[in-house]
């Protein structure tokens, strides 16, 4: 062969652009984009793929954030533009806390893991639920630990907002984004008094009633919080509250919590 040609050959290479790489790994979803979005706790970074959104996070760098994600899910992420329409329903979601029209990327996780972000999706904006409620609504009501276990590990914070579930003795509890402290500042932000929660908690309360609709609610429920202190009745559990002639709210549905 002659040597001439390869070498002429050889001095017409070029490197490729860096963004080639990342482009190529996108395109064909060996990879997922990432784009930022602001929040009550700071910048959140926000994977996404053809799926859906695949993971938010909190990270000091982009590159903490890449690690974080390649070493979670085993392939990188790219900063990258998302979609017009995807970067519309992403902006109402991270302000409302749930997931509205977009999809979500549960790929790997088990049934029982993707029931339990599902059903915690539904709790209202300012509102909140025990442990407890998640794993009976969902069929399981021994299954309290594992719904525990399932939302420590929520891929998709604030858009399936694990923040809203809390324990069932009234103590906010952990939470998987950041410090716990992260929890308590955004059920704040959504108009929460957690201080007076705990405090009621403190004494026991773990349900409230109407005494003129003879209705009970959890207190993290829209309709305890607008009942007024002369018409509110406090409940250690739910049989006390059923003795008493008082039947389970329909919105929040504490029978089983």
């Amino acid at each position: 062969m002659d040597n001439r040609l390869t070498d002429r050959l050889a001095g017409l290479r070029e490197a490729a652009p860096e963004t080639m790489l990342p482009a190529v790994l996108l395109k064909t979803g060996l990879a997922d984009g990432y784009v930022t979005s602001s929040s009550p706790l700071g910048p959140l970074y926000i994977a996404f793929n053809e799926h859906g959104i695949s993971f938010i996070d909190i990270a000091e760098t982009p590159d903490a954030f890449e690690r974080r994600f390649r070493e979670r899910f085993g392939r990188p992420a790219y900063a990258a533009d998302a979609p017009a329409t995807l970067s519309a329903s992403l902006a109402r979601g991270i302000e409302t806390g749930h997931t509205g029209d977009l999809s979500l990327d549960l790929r790997g996780l088990s049934p029982f893991h993707a029931s339990v972000l599902h059903k915690t999706a539904e709790i209202p904006l300012g509102e909140v639920r025990p442990y407890a409620w998640v794993a009976h609504e969902i069929g399981n009501p021994k299954a309290v630990r594992a719904v525990g276990r399932a939302l420590a590990t929520n891929p998709v914070p604030f858009l399936v907002p694990c923040h809203r579930v809390v324990r069932s003795d009234g103590r906010l509890g952990r939470y998987s984004l950041g410090e716990d402290k992260n929890k308590r500042r955004l059920l704040e932000a959504e108009g929460l008094d957690t201080a007076a929660y705990e405090r009621q908690a403190g004494r026991g309360v773990r349900l409230l009633g109407s005494n003129t609709t003879r209705i009970y609610c959890y207190p993290g429920c829209r309709h305890a919080l607008h009942i007024t202190e002369s018409h509110r009745v406090e409940f250690a559990n739910a049989g006390q509250a059923e003795a008493a002639g008082y039947r389970p709210c329909n919105h929040c549905r504490p029978k089983g919590g």
